[in-house]
């Protein structure tokens, strides 16, 4: 066992999230049907698929902002179909999320960003807030930028503060979504290690929603990548890299041309387009 499943107490392999044969519909459009995905406590478990294959649905799905149709979603020992409003905001609570834009209150300082959640959940004395914030703000490399405003931040030490706010509640599992978007190599290369210190250093479980197919496979203990509703392939980075299925080729390998097509699907276009006079 290593040192970050000994301090969450977990056993190796157990799972802190299972979806189990999900089903989920949108006016009439399915987005799963049949997803298992086994996300194991004490690792950074990443997402992947192409656009539009609902990595972002998954999420909320495990965090109980939307509810199966199908299939059961059971996380932390919770059946989320089972949990009343009180009983999923206490799930909540152990979770954190890192926005994939950082979503950081624009009209709060830096300091008033992270310290948020605690003041919203607990009644802490402000002498103890403040050094849980100035603690996690430490963690990831910015306590002497608490009093900036978030319009003063780059993109990188927004990203950075967010994680800060996402970890200041001290959670079981931390969610980001699209962690790496619009940051530079420099700026990408400091979250990236950041995710993987906080996971290991607290004991945490990281699921990672990304497109960045290269950061995953530095980052990531297990990958799940998603098409067509299922999962089409799962294993570590290095497996889905071997993967000669055609639809892991292509998203792995960012080709154009392959099994995920390129038009939404539409009408034949000629009959449109000659029939309706362009309308759709």
């Amino acid at each position: 066992m290593n040192a970050s499943n000994a301090m969450a107490g977990a056993t190796p392999g157990e799972a802190i999230a299972r979806l189990t044969d999900v089903a989920y519909t949108v006016g009439g459009r399915s987005i799963f049907d049949g997803l298992d995905i086994s996300i194991e406590r004490g690792k950074v478990t990443a997402i992947m698929g192409p656009s539009g294959t609902g990595k972002t649905t998954l999420l909320r799905l495990i965090t109980g902002q939307i509810h199966a149709s199908r299939g059961s979603v059971i996380v932390d020992g919770e059946d989320l179909s089972r949990l009343d409003r009180e009983g999923m905001y206490r799930l909540r609570r152990r979770m954190g999320m890192l926005f994939q834009n950082g979503a950081l209150l624009t009209d709060l300082d830096v300091y008033e960003n992270v310290a948020f959640p605690v003041r919203e959940h607990t009644d802490l004395p402000e002498e103890l807030i403040s050094r849980i914030v100035l603690m996690k703000l430490q963690s990831v490399g910015l306590r002497g930028a608490a009093r900036l405003r978030p319009s003063e931040l780059s993109g990188g030490m927004a990203r950075r503060v967010a994680l800060a706010r996402a970890i200041v509640m001290d959670p079981k599992i931390l969610i980001y979504d699209e962690p790496f978007a619009g940051l530079d190599p420099i700026a990408m290369g400091v979250v990236m290690r950041l995710i993987r210190e906080t996971n290991d250093a607290l004991g945490l479980t990281s699921i990672v929603v990304s497109h960045d197919v290269h950061e995953i496979g530095r980052l990531a203990d297990f990958a799940y990548l998603l098409s067509g509703g299922k999962v089409i392939a799962s294993g570590t980075p290095a497996e889905l890299a071997a993967n000669q299925a055609p639809v892991v080729r292509q998203f792995m390998g960012g080709e154009a041309d392959g099994p995920v097509p390129f038009h939404y699907p539409a009408p034949d276009y000629a009959t449109q387009l000659l029939g309706t006079g362009g309308n759709p």
